[in-house]
């Protein structure tokens, strides 16, 4: 579900709307005036909302959910549902789930800025608050105690920061929520929408980000640093950790506490890294990676998705445990030598 500081919500939609929208029949037995409230994911759907299920990985979550209805891709539609979820075929779940999505949220992709003001006057501003020119601030934002805010920054509606921070120049946050003695470098851009898309022949169709971005506190994100909201949960940057410049996290990752994250690394969506973890500069995530606490990924890393055991380091694309890899480039060096003896 989309938290409504950020999005407005214009269901309910009866289950035949939805359908029309979607391009399908209204399944067999089901109440075509049955109202759906919301989208929602698999895990965090009610009676009255809407989730979709894609992927193999999904199908335990789909047993255990509550979701009233649920897309379903047509080669998966005679698995048993949950109990009380009424199964909605479709060819292409990412073509409906974004089509549905947009319906509940039309404005996904747009910042709104009815106010004439910088400054918007629901604004919260709490006290000893620095704004430089050229500050922005959205409605409904809160702005705790002691925060600096340099100029030309941009803070959407209903974002809250909490005390003690410093907020770089040309920085822009949306649908965030920050927490205390949080550093953000100039120019880092942070809830921006997630890079997702349902894919065909036709093209590429937008699949609407709703979810937001949870920073918690003393967690420093470096200059000209991208840190892209949740599709429909959350990415969230743990406690503690510390981002370098020019960095990419993409949607619904979630970091643990501590972590170092260096220079130009990049992180696919719905990767989620234990506490304590370092990745050298360069290092570039697959989705669905798992890392447990600990680990250390050498630079330049390339990292397939899977789950990567905590406590130890890893180097090389794929990436390997370091002393697997370090034989690897042994091995690579001494073939080139005897190449080399051999053509002379």
């Amino acid at each position: 579900m989309a938290d409504p500081r950020f999005y407005e919500n214009k269901g309910p939609f009866t289950l035949a709307a939805i359908c029309a929208r979607a391009g399908v029949n209204v399944p067999d037995g089901a109440r075509a005036d049955a109202a759906i409230a919301d989208v929602a994911s698999l895990s965090g759907a009610g009676p009255q909302h809407l989730s979709f299920l894609s992927g193999a990985g999904s199908l335990k979550q789909f047993a255990q959910s509550k979701a009233g209805f649920c897309f379903v891709p047509r080669a998966d539609a005679a698995r048993a549902e949950p109990k009380g979820t009424t199964v909605v075929p479709v060819d292409s779940v990412q073509h409906a789930f974004a089509e549905i999505a947009a319906l509940f949220y039309p404005d996904h992709m747009h910042a709104a800025w009815p106010q004439t003001s910088a400054i918007d006057p629901s604004a919260r501003i709490g006290d000893d608050v620095v704004l430089a020119p050229g500050v922005v601030i959205g409605a409904n934002a809160e702005i705790g105690d002691h925060v600096r805010i340099a100029p030309n920054a941009v803070i959407g509606r209903g974002v809250t920061i909490g005390r003690n921070c410093q907020i770089g120049a040309n920085v822009t946050i949306t649908h965030c929520y920050i927490g205390d003695d949080v550093s953000i470098l100039p120019g880092a851009q942070i809830g921006q929408p997630g890079f997702g898309f349902a894919s065909d022949k036709r093209g590429h169709k937008k699949i609407p980000q709703l979810g937001r971005v949870i920073v918690q506190d003393r967690v420093e994100i470096g200059s000209c640093t991208t840190v892209d909201r949740g599709a429909l949960g959350d990415t969230v940057i743990g406690e503690g950790t510390k981002i370098d410049n020019l960095v990419q996290i993409g949607h619904n990752n979630r970091l643990g506490r501590h972590n170092m994250i260096v220079g130009q690394v990049g992180i696919s969506g719905s990767c989620e890294l234990g506490d304590f973890v370092v990745l050298g500069g360069q290092v570039g995530f697959a989705d669905h990676v798992r890392v447990g606490d600990g680990a250390r990924f050498a630079a330049r890393s390339g990292v397939a998705p899977g789950e990567y055991a905590g406590g130890q380091d890893w180097g090389g694309a794929p990436a390997v445990p370091a002393r697997q890899w370090m034989r690897q480039v042994a091995a690579i060096a001494l073939l080139a030598k005897r190449r080399k003896k051999s053509d002379d």
